[in-house]
Order: C-alpha cells, then structure tokens, then sequence
C-alpha cells in the first residue's frame, strides 16, 4: 500500500483511510473512529489556492504547535510537570486528545445515531450552543491557536460527506449567545455557502501536489516513529499516558477504582492509534 501511494496508484484518502484501519481505527467505535488531519489554514479567502504553500496547515507539528506561541506554552507545560511532580509518568504536552468519542460526536452531531450519541455522552442534553461545532473556521482557530485544551483533528466526513455540515434534520440546537439560532455550519468564504462545494474543494486540497508532497510528516506524528518516546517529545507531541492503549496493561490492575478511572479517562479523552509505522 506504501508503494501503491507513493507510484500515485491510490489517492491520499485511500491511503489514511488504510493507515487507520491498520492502526485499530474503525467507523464501529467512536473512541478509536478514523482520523484525518486539518489539512487548509485558509478560512477567510474568497477563493481557494492550492499552489500558495500558505494555504495549508504545518503538516510537519501537531496541532499544539501549529503557531510558536503555542508550541512554547505546551513545551513549558512539559517542563513544568518535571520541576514540580518529580515523576516522569505524567510528564506530557497534552492532556487532552486530537480524537475522541466527544469530538467525532461533535463534529456529525446533525445526523443520527450522532445526534443521540452527543447527548448521552453529554449527560442526556446538547451543550451550551456557542461551544458546539458550529463553524469551520472557528474550530480551526480553536484547534490550532486559541484553546490550550483543543487540539482536535478532523474525521473522514469532512472530505466526502457534506450532510454532516448541514441540519436537514431541524435538530433544535439551541441558540447562540447573540440569538442565532444553531443550525447548519458556517462556511469558509469559499464554499458560498454549500457544503457540497465544500467538500470538493476540500478533497481536492487534500489531494493536491502540496498535501502529497508533505502528509508524511503528519502520518509520522499520528501513526509513526513521532507517536511516541524522544521523537514525539522533539515533536511536541507527548499525551497523558493513559492515551497510548501498549503501555496501559488494565488486566495487571487489581484496584477496580484505578481500572475503572482510567477506562472513563480514555472512554472520554481517546486513544493514540495503534503505531503501524516505524
């Protein structure tokens, strides 16, 4: 599959949808569903360019680094767990996920069963509307600079289903803060408006001579060497141990207290994908 990606045989979708069902990743559980970068940084053009290299989101850091201020605070976090904890087993950039079953509920959560699946997960309600996914570019600026506790990736919807980005259902989400009421998401300007166009655009971004040029650098963030040990700690892109599913043995906890802590921990926080690249 490697040598059928780089000869161009498949495309790239082709090829992450593969690396994520190698990893564990599948549509049947929300806590391991598939994973797919933020591929653009470009939300406010009238028109897309995909020859400007600026269109596109740093392919070579985690979302946690996308901006230096960024990076340096999450760096400083990690060393900050050195100096004051004293135990190496907590030392990480985040404590949060790029993928977990609130995020995937989220993002599809204008179609059923991930309507149903949000509100459980929410204690039987929706959220307060101005922090629900409501706009594109507000979730980029969310995921890449403004919210220290956001560093969430996309999900394969994003590059061919635009139902999701829409309420053809009427599903009453509440009502923002300024009175609107929530219904479909916002678009960048340059989709005018239609998900459908959208979600072309979107896929060929994804498929373009830049994306192709640089993905490899993401994969090895995700499902690769940067995962995990010295190389992720370079990356910036250390979790909470308890995200990486290989050094968690729950059969070896006796304490159901502590198994239980920590199956709620991953059950709302996600896992690292399993690492299928060296």
């Amino acid at each position: 599959m490697l040598q059928k990606w780089q000869k161009g045989d498949i495309s790239n979708f082709e090829y992450l949808m593969y690396l994520n069902t190698l990893a564990g990743r599948t549509y049947n559980d929300y806590m391991q569903y598939p994973v797919f970068p933020w591929v653009l940084a470009d939300y406010s053009s009238q028109m897309l360019n995909l020859t400007n290299p600026k269109t596109f989101r740093d392919f070579s850091k985690p979302m946690g680094a996308q901006t230096k201020e960024r990076k340096l605070k999450f760096i400083q976090r990690f060393k900050e767990v050195e100096k004051t904890e004293g135990d190496m087993t907590v030392q990480c950039h985040y404590c949060t996920h790029y993928s977990s079953a609130i995020i995937v509920a989220s993002y599809l959560v204008r179609m059923p069963p991930f309507t149903q699946a949000f509100c459980s997960l929410q204690g039987g309600s929706f959220d307060v509307a101005d922090r629900m996914f409501h706009s594109v570019k507000s979730a980029w600026e969310s995921a890449s600079r403004e919210n220290m506790s956001d560093v969430r990736e996309l999900t394969p919807e994003f590059f061919c289903l635009p139902e999701f980005l829409t309420n053809c259902n009427a599903v009453e989400l509440g009502c923002m803060q300024d009175g609107t009421a929530l219904g479909d998401v916002q678009l960048p300007p340059w989709a005018d408006g239609d998900s459908r166009k959208f979600i072309s655009l979107h896929r060929q971004a994804l498929e373009s001579d830049f994306v192709s040029a640089n993905l490899h650098h993401w994969i090895d963030l995700i499902f690769g060497y940067k995962q995990q040990g010295s190389a992720a700690v370079e990356a910036v892109n250390t979790f909470h141990p308890y995200f990486y599913g290989d050094k968690m043995d729950l059969s070896s906890i006796s304490d159901s207290l502590i198994r239980n802590t920590i199956l709620g921990f991953v059950s709302n926080f996600g896992q690292v994908p399993k690492q299928g690249l060296t």
